[in-house]
């Protein structure tokens, strides 16, 4: 089984080829670039040099969310064209899951967690037993501080993996001391393969059905209710 794996839920543009369980060609960029013009072009570029065709395809995995609202729609919306003009199911995952990936060979609890400005976060809590990877603490959109305050009622150590990591180290340590882990910088970064790997056996979503998870409103939508609700 070939699968296509597409990562644009954060600043990473990230794609991948997997078959079977083989890894047979990854792409990763970590800059501050307009994914919408570059995300074809790299799908194109990466299958040019494995030589595949995008008729060998069997799935496309896409990264869901929660992340930035339009680099979700970008990724989730291309995917969805991908499948459906192939005739190939797609699968969405969480990009949270796929970034708790990054901690599979440890044996704390693992918090991954995406800048959602205003000192919140999208974040959750894992853990791997048994080389598969189970939700702990539902994914929400919190507040950092009250986050802490409920993941250091745990008294376990945690793993905290973020390409925002710079933003909350300091607080991280104030709340939970010496339980916190930070592994080193390049374990930061979801990679595209993991995303692959994680939707490899997961039920395909409906193609129609299939959204990004904001798991919060756009702030342009959540502004038009809020004006709405003061209209009347």
């Amino acid at each position: 089984m070939n699968i296509l794996a597409i990562d644009t839920s954060n600043q990473v543009l990230g794609i991948a080829i997997l078959n079977q369980d083989q890894i047979i060609g990854e792409l990763i960029t970590n800059v501050k670039k307009n994914q919408t013009s570059r995300l074809m072009p790299a799908i194109h570029q990466l299958m040019k040099d494995i030589d595949m065709n995008p008729d060998q395809l069997d799935k496309i995995v896409v990264a869901r969310g929660p992340g930035s609202y339009t680099g979700v729609r970008i990724g989730v919306t291309t995917a969805k064209s991908l499948a459906w003009a192939l005739s190939i199911p797609v699968v969405g995952v969480s990009s949270l899951e796929v970034l708790a990936y990054q901690g599979r060979f440890s044996d704390s609890l693992i918090c991954p967690f995406f800048d959602a400005r205003r000192g919140r976060v999208y974040t959750g809590l894992y853990k791997w037993t048994d080389n598969k990877l189970y939700l702990e603490h539902e994914e929400m959109n919190i507040s950092m501080v009250h986050w802490l305050e409920k993941i250091k009622k745990y008294g376990k150590e945690i793993m905290f993996l973020s390409p925002d990591i710079h933003l909350y180290k300091e607080i991280i340590i104030e709340y939970l001391h010496d339980f916190a882990i930070f592994p080193e910088d390049a374990l930061h970064i979801a990679k595209p393969s993991n995303l692959a790997i994680a939707g490899m056996n997961q039920t395909s979503d409906d193609i129609h059905s299939l959204i990004p998870n904001y798991l919060r409103l756009a702030e342009a939508e959540a502004n038009w209710i809020k004006s709405q609700k003061e209209s009347k």
